[in-house]
């Protein structure tokens, strides 16, 4: 049996209906690449050498951590393989992962008076405007806005409930968040409460907020309204994941607790923050020690 052969029949068995189908499709796409870079390997020759030549090669067009997630993705077939005998050892035991160097990225956000400039140019009695009113007010992703429903909305305890998200990109389900830590409640500032409210009183309970019925939701089409916007406020562009960024480092560069902000992210873990907002915390760490400075003067 080919190797890529068993792969499909391996996804087919145990991750079909066990996984999103965001997460399957990162299983079809790694067998994808399986077959572009070994389709003529037998699964009884797969030895350690020609695993690790396989991952090699992988790595030719792609970055470490892309490299270490696409072992991650094909080793339990491989174990499984080995438990069944058709591999007589491990090959993927000691493997070097390797990858292109890490081009320097850029996070796209504004700053804070570019965002007050944006917020300026919404039209927030259409949908498109509220829901990148929305996003940049509280840092939630696309598809986690478009499960939105009137009833997530606490006006008692001013808080929005993000406890399910859109599959916007198949038949507008609603299925889980990306993670546990992606159950939040998120307080709102009485300004976005009222402006929220307004738009959705009048909308059924249960309904998604910014959706037309099961009409299909392009993600391209809010960033075209968004891009006008930026261009009207003059501004840069950014797309509306950029938003989720502006709200993280508006929030950082305030003082706000890096805990907090990851909480209000929903990541699953302070980690994940300090990762991705490395160089803003950086800036506020020589921020901090320029207040540092001038406290220990001032004892003098």
């Amino acid at each position: 049996m080919l190797f890529s052969e068993y792969y499909k029949n391996w996804i087919s068995l145990y991750k079909e209906g066990a996984v999103r189908p965001v997460t399957l499709k990162k299983y079809y796409s790694t067998l994808a690449w399986i077959k572009k870079l070994c389709d003529d390997l037998n699964i009884e020759d797969l030895t350690r050498s020609r695993y690790q030549t396989l991952l090699n090669e992988y790595a030719g067009t792609h970055e470490k951590q892309t490299v270490a997630d696409f072992h991650h993705m094909v080793k339990p077939a491989v174990l499984d393989a080995v438990d069944e005998g058709y591999v007589s050892k491990d090959p993927t035991r000691r493997v070097t992962i390797k990858g292109k160097p890490v081009g320097e990225k850029k996070l796209k956000y504004l700053n804070q008076y570019e965002l007050h400039k944006l917020i300026d140019v919404l039209d927030l009695n259409d949908r498109y405007g509220q829901l990148i009113y929305l996003g940049a007010k509280t840092g939630i992703r696309l598809s986690e806005g478009l499960g939105i429903t009137p009833k997530d909305l606490d006006m008692e305890n001013q808080s929005l409930s993000i406890n399910k998200t859109c599959d916007y990109k198949n038949d507008n389900a609603f299925v889980p968040t990306k993670n546990t830590s992606s159950n939040r409640k998120i307080r709102l500032d009485w300004q976005t409460l009222n402006k929220f409210y307004g738009f959705i009183k009048d909308k059924a309970d249960d309904k998604p907020v910014f959706l037309e019925g099961n009409k299909k939701f392009y993600d391209s089409t809010v960033n075209d309204v968004l891009k006008r916007c930026c261009i009207k406020a003059d501004i840069p562009v950014i797309t509306f994941h950029g938003l989720r960024h502006t709200h993280a480092s508006v929030l950082l560069f305030s003082g706000v607790s890096v805990p907090s902000v990851s909480r209000r992210l929903g990541h699953s873990s302070i980690a994940t923050t300090q990762k991705v907002y490395l160089h803003i915390i950086k800036e506020m760490d020589n921020f901090d020690n320029d207040i540092i400075m001038k406290t220990l003067v001032s004892l003098e």
